[in-house]
């Protein structure tokens, strides 16, 4: 650990003059993140269907499976969002609703630790205002190089947010049987207490879990002196350059620095603002009368089968 902060002293002290040109009121830069989400399709009814089914599937989610983004950024905001580009015919329809899910451009404001979600759903247009998480970052002293860019290890753990699609699960069998059993001992108990909120809540995501942490490692870089970093990512001794977070990897591909054009970091104003935890009960509200139109009332089976 000693050689660690030794390197990276010489590391600061050999950038010390460069980071002058950072702290400057009108610098920017704008990282293009490539990210890319594994899934199990086995997990989600795949084991049905034969290797070709699973290729057109695949292909039809590939632009929600792999993305790029921008990343804009001063020494105090940024903003991120994807990269525009035309879709090819047919990419990803039937799967419009997971839009609901991963969100539009993101603002933070690294001073005053805000950051600003937009996004849209069923037609309406919301801002997700809520602090900036702060990860209690383990540093280590593994290094490795990312482009031109020397970097540094850093871990953390994360709480994951309940509609974070990206870490979501298909509930195993197993799970479900063990769940049925607890339910029926316990019936008479919860009829009187339980609530229709909780009821919405286990209704929908019946067939779905999310873990409650993972394990975060970033690449951070402190030859741009910058506590930013991809999506919610922040809050080390220098730009992150990437980002592992269960299934998912962001990876910077490119680089700029003081672009020719800059770009004005805005602060989002249009839509109705929300916390996190009170848009994930507008979607939750929204999909349980889905689920009643759709569905009806029951159970999990709901109108179709496993």
């Amino acid at each position: 650990m000693n050689q660690f902060y030794k390197l990276l002293a010489i590391l600061c002290l050999t950038l010390s003059i460069s980071t002058y040109n950072y702290a400057q009121q009108d610098f920017q830069g704008q990282a293009y993140y490539q990210t890319k989400t594994t899934m199990d399709i086995d997990n989600w009814g795949g084991r049905q269907m034969s290797e070709q089914q699973k290729k057109q599937i695949m292909e039809r989610m590939k632009t929600m499976l792999e993305k790029t983004y921008v990343l804009t950024f001063s020494q105090t905001e940024s903003t991120y969002k994807e990269e525009e580009k035309l879709e090819a015919p047919g990419s990803g329809r039937g799967f419009g609703m997971m839009s609901s899910f991963t969100g539009g451009s993101q603002y933070k404001n690294i001073k005053d630790k805000q950051m600003i979600q937009e996004q849209e759903f069923f037609g309406k247009q919301f801002l997700i205002v809520d602090e900036i998480t702060e990860l209690d970052w383990e540093l280590s002293g593994e290094t490795r190089q990312i482009g031109q860019y020397m970097c540094f290890k850093a871990t953390a753990v994360k709480k994951v947010d309940e509609f974070d699609w990206t870490s979501m699960r298909r509930r195993s069998r197993d799970d479900d049987k063990k769940e049925d059993k607890e339910k029926s001992q316990d019936s008479v108990k919860t009829e009187t207490d339980s609530t229709a909120t909780d009821s919405t809540s286990k209704d929908f995501m019946a067939d779905i879990e999310v873990p409650k942490e993972i394990t975060v490692t970033a690449w951070y870089t402190p030859q741009i002196p910058v506590s930013n970093g991809p999506s919610e990512y922040g809050g080390l001794p220098g730009l992150i350059l990437e980002i592992n977070a269960d299934r998912t990897t962001m990876l910077c591909s490119k680089i700029v620095l003081n672009p020719s054009e800059k770009e004005t970091i805005k602060k989002p104003t249009k839509g109705k603002e929300v916390t996190r935890k009170e848009y994930n009960a507008i979607m939750k509200q929204k999909m349980e009368e889905m689920r009643e139109m759709y569905g009806g009332r029951g159970g999990r089976g709901g109108g179709r089968g496993r």
